[in-house]
């Protein structure tokens, strides 16, 4: 691995070079630059004796990886790890060719989430039911992972990144219920993946990510309370970006997941079906975000939308209170809601 690398804080500044942030601690953030938006997923690479990359990003976004890990100084036979917060196909989509492109690199992931990297068919399938042909432009195809490549997270464990350096894992269900937050030993960073919601840096937005089909309310404030009990020094998001004033941008997810929660409800109560209720809840959350006010960048408010689209979040939500009220026909109404395996 070379170390003669210029990353002297700040973005690539080079024409075509990929889109790297210096982090400080040897970590460096990577626009993976899913379906070509800027600003949306993000990949970080620990550059330890051990080299790591937390979240691969999409199918699409492995050349742009290989890539920048390439103008990190971190050839084919350097990365020893790759692991992802969770499976989904913006996190997760990569993990295929980027094991193919990194030979020597172990595929690290919770265990409710391996079988699906192993054999990705049922996930690819339930995504391309929800995305139809925009899924190949979205997300790309997941391709397998060789299964004695993979190896399983219990509910807590361990990443070793060398010299004594290591990522810590804590399950944190609550969005999806393969989904795990990751400590660094030598930073304090915390990659909160999709658990504590999505962030905005151009506006300092925060927004919940409570999809379809595991959104649950109690897991997911439970696993934010886990997170603050870890007491991070800085939140990595996936979507996106460092943040480092840990303990209000917590307070503000599990505000902006019971705000959404509380609107969800009380579209119910007016007895509203589903399409009303997301129109209704778009409507009385537009103000609590910059990016979506009139007269903010609409680039912006597009990235916004993609990433942590109402429909979505309503959807999860709407699906965990049909959930609450009739559990009696749990075990006999088959197959859970449709999802959204794709994003989030």
């Amino acid at each position: 691995m070379r170390d003669d690398i210029a990353t002297s804080g700040g973005k690539s500044s080079r024409s075509g070079a990929p889109d790297i942030t210096d982090l400080g601690n040897e970590v460096f953030q990577i626009d993976t630059r899913m379906a070509g938006y800027p600003g949306i997923t993000a990949g970080y690479l620990i550059r330890s004796s051990r080299p790591c990359l937390v979240e691969t990003g999409t199918a699409s976004s492995a050349p742009i990886v290989r890539e920048a890990l390439a103008s990190l100084g971190v050839g084919s036979t350097d990365l020893a790890t790759v692991v992802v917060t969770h499976i989904h196909l913006d996190h997760a989509g990569g993990v295929g060719d980027i094991a193919d492109m990194y030979p020597a690199a172990e595929v690290v992931v919770h265990r409710k989430g391996a079988r699906h990297l192993a054999d990705p068919s049922r996930l690819m399938a339930s995504a391309r039911m929800v995305y139809r042909n925009a899924l190949d432009v979205l997300f790309g195809t997941l391709a397998p992972v060789p299964a004695h490549r993979i190896r399983s997270l219990d509910d807590v464990g361990t990443v070793d990144l060398g010299d004594g350096r290591r990522l810590e894992s804590h399950y944190s269900p609550g969005h999806a219920k393969h989904h795990v937050g990751l400590v660094d030993s030598a930073s304090g960073d915390l990659y909160v993946g999709d658990a504590a919601g999505v962030y905005i840096p151009d506006t300092g937005d925060l927004r919940p990510a409570t999809p379809p089909p595991d959104f649950d309310l109690e897991i997911a404030l439970a696993s934010l309370r886990k997170f603050g009990a870890l007491r991070p020094t800085r939140l990595l998001f996936s979507h996106y970006g460092p943040v480092e004033d840990v303990s209000a941008i917590l307070e503000r997810s599990a505000e902006e997941i019971t705000v959404w929660v509380e609107r969800t409800r009380q579209a119910r109560a007016a007895g509203m079906d589903l399409d009303h209720a997301i129109a209704m809840v778009r409507e009385q959350t537009l103000s609590r975000y910059l990016a979506l006010r009139s007269d903010a960048d609409p680039a912006v408010a597009a990235r916004f939308e993609r990433i942590s689209g109402t429909g979505a979040n309503v959807t999860g939500i709407w699906h965990w209170l049909d959930r609450l009220e009739q559990p009696a026909l749990r075990g006999w109404l088959g197959p859970g809601p449709r999802s959204a395996p794709g994003l989030g």
